[in-house]
């Protein structure tokens, strides 16, 4: 039998291999979700949300298994999803984000609709995005306010 890897670095096939699986992926418009561990439709929002789960993991430090995308919940008897939400250690909602389409501009309605979704998650922090705007919020004792840069996991928990 002829070893097709023999001499050829086994970590430099694997990543072409990923490079090629990616782009017939893309043409397919279905991207892998690591949150929900299936792959699912590229929408635009979709786009979105799987960017900032990036966001999340590389910049705020927020460990991916402290992380769901689409939580369900209920406010009142009407079901709500969530886009992403991230717990803390105790597994209680940390921080909520709310994605939209890139053309969809960022209105009071939208983090409305985050706010809302608050009362019955009650996180420390509401992030409101569609990829090329992000606008973050803080709960404070009177209500929220809006912060400029995000913060680290570490310094939430």
């Amino acid at each position: 039998m002829v070893n097709i890897f023999a001499g050829a670095n086994l970590v430099k096939i694997m990543i072409i291999f990923a490079k090629i699986y990616r782009t017939v992926m893309a043409e397919k418009n279905i991207i892998w979700d690591p949150l929900r561990k299936k792959h699912v439709a590229l929408t635009p929002e979709e786009h979105v949300r799987q960017w900032f789960i990036g966001v999340m993991a590389n910049h705020m430090e927020v460990p991916m298994h402290m992380m769901m995308s689409e939580v369900g919940f209920k406010l009142g008897d009407k079901p709500f999803r969530a886009d992403i939400l991230a717990y803390d250690r105790k597994l209680q909602p940390l921080v909520i984000v709310e994605c939209k389409r890139p053309e969809v501009e960022l209105t009071r309605e939208v983090l409305d609709q985050a706010v809302r979704y608050n009362l019955v998650l009650d996180v420390k922090l509401i992030i409101i995005t569609n990829g090329h705007r992000t606008f973050i919020c803080r709960k404070t004792d009177t209500g929220y306010g809006f912060i400029d840069s995000l913060p680290k996991y570490e310094d939430l928990v």
